[in-house]
């Protein structure tokens, strides 16, 4: 495996990228565990619907991509953290324009907790409902919670209401009732948090929609919930007026979420031998 970009076309199947790609106009990631996957599905659909809206991809395009990036995934025992993405190019006679890259890479450590910066700037997002744009903004303000020994940043709206992370979806508890931000805010669909939220569902706990500013979070048990991650409870927010709640819930959720991976698909040996070589 090789932390190297390949570009995907049609006509040839996987190439080495020539270099940097074009802008991102999409980006989607998860974590492969011992060549299992959460999700995965939940994050080709979300893959699938950012490039059709960024540059009009075709569905047969986009499925022939995934049909490689499935078979070029790790089976091996470790943890990955493979990217997809479509950044923004000249025309091909393979497609249009833009290309699809694949990044096969070592995931970083899971953490089990977060501390979360409060910035007092707003979101400063320009497509917040689609990952990718906004990825080099967001790491500049992640970078800035790094120097306030936080490991996130809050993302808040022009009017001082919790949207999300810059990496992560942003959860709470108010009582026995599970807390999201409203649908009506400029938030990304976060997939992790949508398979939380189901559960919830389904066990019988109350879903609610909220718009509350982060003082509103003061004592209350919250999460930061990813692919990568999964739930992170926050022990602590920087440089605002707020405690952390204790997370009583985080470690029977966090047991269960990780036990929905499933095997990645099978594919022919013949592939594992290219790979491999």
């Amino acid at each position: 495996m090789t932390e190297t970009p390949l570009v995907w076309r049609p006509s040839t199947g996987w190439e080495p990228a020539g270099g940097a790609g074009g802008a991102l106009l999409a980006v989607d990631s998860w974590l492969v565990r011992d060549g299992r996957a959460r999700g995965l599905d939940r994050h080709r659909q979300r893959f699938f619907t950012a490039c059709a809206e960024a540059a009009g991809v075709p569905p047969e395009r986009l499925w022939s991509f995934w049909r490689a990036v499935l078979d070029a995934l790790p089976r091996q025992p470790g943890r990955w953290f493979p990217r997809v993405e479509l950044s923004a190019g000249p025309e091909s006679p393979d497609g249009p324009a833009g290309s699809l890259r694949l990044w096969v890479r070592p995931a970083p450590p899971q953490a089990a907790d977060v501390q979360v910066w409060v910035p007092p700037t707003r979101d400063p997002r320009t497509v917040p409902r689609r990952k990718g744009p906004d990825l080099a903004a967001l790491a500049g303000l992640r970078s800035a919670a790094a120097r306030r020994s936080a490991q996130e940043a809050l993302l808040l709206s022009r009017g001082g209401l919790i949207l999300e992370a810059a990496n992560a979806s942003v959860l709470w508890w108010e009582g026995g009732r599970l807390c999201v931000p409203a649908p009506s805010l400029s938030i990304l669909p976060g997939v992790t948090s949508a398979i939380i939220v189901e559960r919830a569902r389904q066990l019988g706990v109350p879903v609610v929609h909220r718009r509350r500013p982060p003082t509103q979070l003061n004592g209350r048990e919250a999460w930061l919930v990813n692919a990568l991650h999964g739930i992170r409870p926050v022990t602590r927010w920087r440089e605002a007026p707020i405690l952390a709640g204790p997370a009583h819930r985080a470690p029977a959720w966090q047991a269960w979420l990780d036990g929905l991976a499933e095997p990645l698909p099978d594919r022919p040996a013949a592939q594992d031998e290219v790979l491999a070589g």
